[in-house]
């Protein structure tokens, strides 16, 4: 192989001292205009790349945050991870994504890579909850912070009341007439879907009715396939019996529901309302367009690592914040038919004109 060129190299081409190579690289507004020149024309002619994981290592703290999130593959997580890299970039800091699968022990490992390779700081949306790793590697000097969980006093976290966002959901759904309601979700273990699931019979609760009537449908995984599933579970229950609306725990859930729907020739609303949950671009894109709850995702991500930042930067002043968000729910067809005839309406030549 190769050898690749050093800063010794660059150096002897230029004339000039190590230090000064240095300073070009580092401090270049130190260094005399001419020869600066010289120095940056003997990196162009040489193909000099600075080791920047070297000069990391020696300043004990690279400058990447690790963004660890529960599936790659929802939008969501993509819209935080943008706010992420919008708010990294204005501090000169690069975002290494890392999906864990919803694998609590490939969480597990990612949050030791990050450690081990030093970065600057981590963002965490757990699998499950707080474990004592994470705990382990705040003492030991790499700053955590929890994206779309609540957290304990004794760290920083971005969330959204998902208890008030499910109370919201099917609230919704018991104005508009509907007594048999299921929820699609989980594994219940998550607690975005715990808490969410709770919103759901606190609304019950409040309409005087009794929570446990909620027909719980529990998924193994938040994405498409688990809501065909759910949906396949919903349409063998008799139609005497069946739900009439259902309220998931996500917006990859409910389009799984909805296409399952679709494929059983069950009308939506007019059979089954559909409540999803995020309101990702999808949501409203939908072939029924997704009545959902939504979250304000690149602000997420921005003000978690603005926290972030905030705890390594000024470590001797910070103050542990728990930032909370309030959802909105987003009314479209999918269950509300007057809605969806309205958007038909505007959209045909007839209501364009």
């Amino acid at each position: 192989m190769k050898r690749s060129v050093s800063v010794t190299d660059v150096a002897e081409r230029a004339g000039v001292s190590l230090g000064t190579v240095s300073n070009v690289l580092n401090h270049p507004d130190r260094v005399a205009v001419a020869t600066r020149r010289r120095v940056q024309q003997a990196i162009k002619e040489l193909g000099f790349v600075r080791n920047e994981a070297a000069r990391q290592l020696r300043a004990g703290r690279s400058k990447s945050i690790g963004l660890i999130v529960l599936d790659v593959a929802n939008p969501f997580f993509t819209d935080i991870a943008a706010g992420v890299e919008d708010a990294a970039a204005d501090q000169g800091l690069s975002v290494l994504l890392c999906n864990s699968a919803e694998d609590a022990d490939r969480e597990k490992h990612y949050v030791s890579v990050l450690e081990e390779h030093r970065c600057y700081g981590i963002l965490l949306t757990p699998v499950l909850t707080v474990t004592r790793q994470m705990e382990t590697i705040r003492r030991r000097g790499t700053a955590v912070v929890l994206v779309d969980y609540g957290a304990t006093p004794r760290q920083c976290s971005v969330s959204v009341d998902d208890i008030a966002g499910g109370r919201l959901a099917v609230k919704h759904l018991l104005e508009y007439g509907h007594e048999r309601i299921a929820f699609v979700g989980g594994p219940v273990g998550i607690k975005q879907v715990s808490d969410r699931l709770e919103g759901a019979r606190s609304a019950f609760r409040s309409a005087g009715k009794d929570p446990e009537r909620i027909a719980v449908i529990e998924t193994d995984a938040m994405n498409v396939a688990g809501g065909r599933t759910a949906g396949q579970h919903l349409t063998d229950i008799s139609v005497r019996r069946r739900p009439t609306a259902v309220f998931c725990a996500n917006d990859l859930l409910a389009l799984g529901v909805l296409q399952e729907m679709t494929r059983q020739r069950i009308a939506v609303p007019d059979d089954m309302a559909i409540v999803g949950y995020d309101d990702i671009d999808f949501a409203g894109a939908a072939a029924v367009p997704l009545t959902s709850v939504r979250q304000p995702r690149t602000q997420l991500g921005r003000a978690a690592t603005e926290l972030l930042i905030d705890e390594v930067e000024r470590a001797s002043t910070h103050r542990h914040r728990q930032v909370v968000f309030e959802p909105e729910l987003v009314v479209r067809a999918s269950s509300d038919l007057l809605v969806g005839k309205r958007a038909k309406r505007a959209a045909s030549p007839a209501g364009a004109a």
